[in-house]
């Protein structure tokens, strides 16, 4: 079981602390990727073609001999067309609905219909967590993501006591993360750099480096007073998943976790095995009082 360092929130050093076993995880980059794709596709919108676009032209051709308005011994392609003018029985004919025609419809275009969301089992998701927490603990995973001076001496992942959760005012986080040591970080994640391409006139002009995750143990104060900090991301520990703890699919996020949220963790046993055995049995008794 490893060990890490609990802060006060004046930014001093108060006991060594153990960790839970979801730190003790092998870390699994594979898994980690497949469960943050999994959650990209979910979140990806259906698109696609209007379904009548290019058909709406009224257009007909016969292909058979001696028919009216075919286009048998004309000399002409065997495409559908549209009558643009008529002068006796000539025809002032233009191509229409063939996808190679001029507002013609198209060959096979984007479908609605098609959904691009993924799968993955209930195990494996929970195990990509664990496996991204446990990542959260490596120094040198850290350090590749993050700026921090070595000699600062920063346990990982960051732990502070409850009274943590308490501060409501950004002022307030931000000078104890200074304190802390999180100074590199602040001017790493407080430079803005303008988009290339067509986003910028797309409400996203600008991009920002991913921050630190705090993480908590209920609905408090600190998330409003921290979420304000640019780059910083909150969360409920019961809510975190692999996109949160590995942004990109690369482990090694930055975490400052609340005390209680540590033990909440602890306790239910979450993102373990263990907590989908009680998960089934609950299931199990709802389908029970139903019948």
């Amino acid at each position: 079981m490893t060990t890490t360092k609990l802060y006060s929130i004046q930014g001093t050093e108060l006991k060594s602390i153990s960790l839970p076993e979801q730190f003790d995880e092998e870390i699994n980059q594979d898994l980690i990727k497949r469960a943050v794709m999994t959650i990209q596709q979910r979140s990806r919108k259906r698109y696609g073609a209007f379904s009548m676009a290019g058909k709406r032209s009224v257009s007909k051709l016969s292909k058979r001999r001696r028919d009216y308005r075919g286009s048998y011994g004309k000399g002409i392609s065997r495409v559908q067309r549209k009558i643009m003018w008529k002068r006796g029985s000539q025809f002032g004919w233009e191509g229409a609905f063939a996808p190679g025609m001029k507002g013609g419809r198209k060959a096979h275009p984007p479908k609605p219909e098609k959904s691009f969301s993924d799968k993955i089992n209930k195990k494996e998701r929970r195990k990509a967590i664990r496996s991204a927490i446990a990542a959260t603990a490596v120094k040198d995973l850290v350090l590749t993501r993050h700026k921090i001076t070595k000699t600062t001496g920063i346990a990982f992942p960051i732990i502070l006591e409850s009274k943590f959760e308490s501060l409501n005012k950004t002022k307030q986080v931000k000078e104890l993360l200074l304190k802390i040591g999180l100074k590199e970080e602040f001017e790493r994640i407080g430079k803005r750099k303008i988009r290339a391409g067509k986003g910028k006139s797309r409400n996203r002009k600008y991009k920002i480096s991913r921050g630190p995750l705090i993480i908590f143990s209920n609905i408090c104060p600190l998330e409003k007073a921290s979420r304000n900090l640019q780059g910083f991301e909150t969360s409920v520990v019961e809510n975190l998943n692999a996109e949160l703890l590995a942004p990109g699919s690369i482990p090694g996020r930055l975490t400052i976790w609340s005390e209680s949220a540590l033990q909440k963790m602890a306790d239910e046993k979450l993102f373990t095995n263990e907590q989908i055995k009680k998960e089934d049995k609950g299931k199990k008794a709802k389908g029970k009082d139903k019948k």
